[in-house]
Order: structure tokens, then sequence, then C-alpha cells
């Protein structure tokens, strides 16, 4: 499909599935008979590793689609998102999440069906919401996400979870986050709003598009997806303040909380040290110093 002119979109839907999320021929099963129940005119290729995704996006959309599914977690999506920003859209590019994964938090701040079955139902009957992504850019190039970034331990937690075993589903983010706050030591930290500074002595910043992530946890309860604005929240050291504010971030009663730093901002810079971590939808990018900015109505996505 040419990016600027000529026919419309084909009306499938192009499916990506991550063959080893939420158990793989099983998962792979249920698709399939979801698919055929919902009747969805689809079609479904299997990724490879990280990188083929992206060659599956494009081979998707040089078919004429414009609509493409991950089945996974938020790291597929994650994937999937970065696949179809690499290429220019004359519309927004429609994205589903058939949740198959340990984390897919991404879907919690819309309530979706958390289930194979749920997802594809709504690629038969659910409707379009245009909503904001991210883009952080750093020593290691620049990555779209969907639901949140994160610099600091929040991000080393996210890649030790992935290699906690497989069993532990949602707890291994909680397990992970301990384990990591152990031995990370708080360094200082220059968040730059554009118009106001956050300067501390922190163990994390997190930005947020969506609400949740990390398993559940309701870190950024007043994120929007469609206000062109991302959410950032400075967490401040010692380590021993995390035993307070953990707690309560699980129901997001957080914000109020003396070691919680928040501010808004569609652009921003985060300064910290070269060594600290640096993730998005879970997805470990790189370390050091990022920009990270907003990008109102980016994609539709399913709901």
């Amino acid at each position: 499909m040419s990016s600027t002119s000529g026919p419309g979109p084909a009306a499938g839907w192009w499916i990506v599935r991550n063959p080893s999320a939420g158990g793989g021929r099983e998962v792979a099963a249920r698709l399939r008979r979801a698919l055929l129940d919902h009747r969805v005119d689809a079609e479904v290729v299997v990724s490879q590793s990280a990188g083929h995704v992206a060659d599956l996006v494009a081979e998707g959309r040089s078919r004429g689609l414009a609509r493409f599914a991950a089945v996974g977690g938020d790291g597929t999506a994650h994937l999937v998102l970065n696949g179809l920003m690499a290429h220019p859209w004359p519309q927004p590019p429609t994205l589903a999440i058939i949740p198959a994964g340990s984390g897919s938090d991404f879907i919690r701040t819309f309530a979706l069906p958390r289930t194979v079955e749920g997802g594809v139902a709504l690629l038969g009957g659910g409707q379009v919401y245009r909503c904001d992504i991210g883009k952080v850019e750093g020593r290691f190039g620049e990555r779209w996400f969907l639901n949140a970034a994160n610099v600091g331990v929040v991000a080393a937690a996210a890649a030790r979870a992935g290699r906690l075993p497989a069993p532990l589903g949602a707890l291994r983010y909680g397990a992970a986050f301990w384990l990591s706050l152990a031995g990370f030591r708080p360094a200082d930290v220059v968040v730059d709003l554009g118009g106001r500074r956050i300067e501390q002595r922190a163990l994390a910043v997190v930005v947020a598009n969506g609400q949740f992530f990390g398993g559940g946890l309701n870190v950024a309860p007043q994120a929007s997806l469609i206000d062109g604005i991302l959410d950032v929240e400075v967490f401040a050291g010692p380590r021993w303040l995390a035993f307070e504010v953990m707690p309560r971030v699980i129901g997001g009663h957080h914000l109020r909380h003396r070691a919680v730093k928040r501010g808004r901002a569609s652009a921003l810079t985060i300064t910290v040290p070269d060594d600290w971590p640096v993730e998005a939808d879970g997805e470990l990018l790189g370390q050091g110093p990022v920009r990270i900015t907003a990008h109102p109505g980016a994609i539709d996505f399913v709901i």
C-alpha cells in the first residue's frame, strides 16, 4: 500500500503471534477456534524472534493491511507497535491485543477481557479508540511505547522479571522488584519537563501513557491516553521508603506520598547515571539519559 495514495486498506486482520506466549500450541489452537467462532477474516503469522516481528508487520503492510493484532503480552504489542511506526501511514493504523502473555497490563486501562477468546471477540465487534503513544530516545536509538517507559530500579526489575520462572506469572514482576531494589543505589536525577524541573535523589523515574504496569500495579492512576500528555513520577530514595510506597501503588494511592514527585509533560528529558537501565513496555532498551515525547492520536486501539 502506498503511504500517501492509491486504494484504501484491505479489510482483514494481520495477526502476529508470539509462539512462546501463554503455552505455545495451546494458544495457537484456542486462537484458531476463536477466529472461526467469531468469523474473523484474518491471517496469522508467527514470529521467530523479536527482530522478525518488524519484518512480519512490513509484510502485512505490503499486502495493503492496516489492521494488526499482537498475540502475547505487552512485549509482543510493543514490538508490533514499533513495526507499525517504522512506516508512514495516511491514517493511524489499527492495533489490537489478544492477551496471551504474563503481563498484558496495557489493556487493564480499558478493563478489556484478558483471554484469547475475549481478545478475538473484539476483532469482530469492538470499537476503535484513537490514542496517544510515546517515544523514548537515548544512546540505544529510538523506540515507541504504548504503556510506559521507566528508568532506574523499575527498569532493572522489568529486565529481571523476564529471567524468573514463567510459572510465577504476574508475580514475577513483584519478586523482580524486591530483588532488584536490594542492590540498587539511589542517585541524583534531573527531570526537565519544559518549564519545570524535578531534581531529586531517586531510585526510579516512571513515564506513563497508560495506568497499569508491573503485573497489574496502578502506577499512574491519573494518566490519560487521549490528552497528548505523559504522566511523570519520580520515586525518591532511600530504599527503605519503597516499603511504604509499594503497598500503596497496588491501588493507586501513592501519589501523595512524600517519596513521590509528580509532573506532566508532552516532552521531557531525564538525566541519570550512564549505567541506569531504561525499559519500555517491559522491554529493556539500554542505559543512560533519555528524551521522551508524547505523540497524540498515533494509533487506533481496539476496545
